[in-house]
């Protein structure tokens, strides 16, 4: 009996792996998945603030881009094109949420906040007290984040704990590149003010979405696409 070699999905271009999307391979989908979950997840946070929402963003995005990417042209690259799917869906969501908080005020009905600073924890084991400071560090941070205009936050989020370059952050929010970098510049003047520099190195450990949740996600993810 011959035994056939597991796939590579990791070397595979964008165009041939939104093509195995497209036919439903759940290989490449689940690759798809695992690649992105956090990128895409920290976009949707960056908008809605709230983990449950960007959760529920971000599944709605993907089926909506999993039903349509046979029509990927690979003008951006995959990521990227995920980016704006997820960005228009959160955004999607806040103007709906703002039509019906106006509505409610007009009926003279109180409205609690929408926003609500349900921050995450870490998932990793550590020693308590390398918990505990880990924790407080990052609810600062995040806290920091979160604080930030909205234009200013996306922007920011994208740049510096995704690392997006300015001409993909551009793409994925359909402004000129002159304004991601002054929006950036904005961004990071406001946080000067509550971060000391030395936590700059800290910004890739914020917003974690991997292990539990990011398997968690892409299996749900996984089931409502039928795979």
């Amino acid at each position: 009996m011959t035994v056939r070699a597991k796939r590579d999905y990791s070397i595979l271009g964008d165009g041939e792996l939104a093509a195995l999307c497209a036919g439903r391979d759940p290989e490449a989908v689940r690759h798809v998945l695992t690649t992105n979950n956090q990128r895409l997840f920290r976009a949707a946070w960056s908008i809605l603030k709230d983990r449950a929402e960007a959760e529920e963003a971000l599944q709605a995005a993907y089926v909506s881009a999993f039903s349509s990417i046979g029509s990927f042209e690979g003008r951006s690259s995959l990521t990227t094109w995920l980016t704006r799917i997820v960005i228009n869906e959160a955004l999607g969501r806040v103007r709906k949420e703002r039509r019906r908080r106006a509505q409610l005020d007009a009926a003279g009905v109180p409205v609690l906040d929408a926003y609500r600073e349900k921050l995450m924890a870490g998932s990793e084991t550590l020693a308590p007290d390398a918990a505990v400071a880990r924790e407080q560090l990052r609810r600062v941070l995040e806290r920091a984040i979160a604080g930030l205009p909205e234009i200013f936050r996306t922007v920011f989020v994208l740049r510096e704990i995704e690392g997006l370059s300015v001409e993909d952050t551009s793409d994925a929010l359909g402004i000129p590149a002159s304004t991601v970098k002054t929006r950036l510049l904005r961004a990071r003047r406001r946080l000067q003010e509550a971060l000391a520099p030395e936590v700059h190195e800290a910004l890739t450990g914020t917003f974690p979405f991997a292990g539990a949740d990011c398997a968690a996600l892409t299996a749900r993810v996984m089931g409502r696409l039928g795979l």
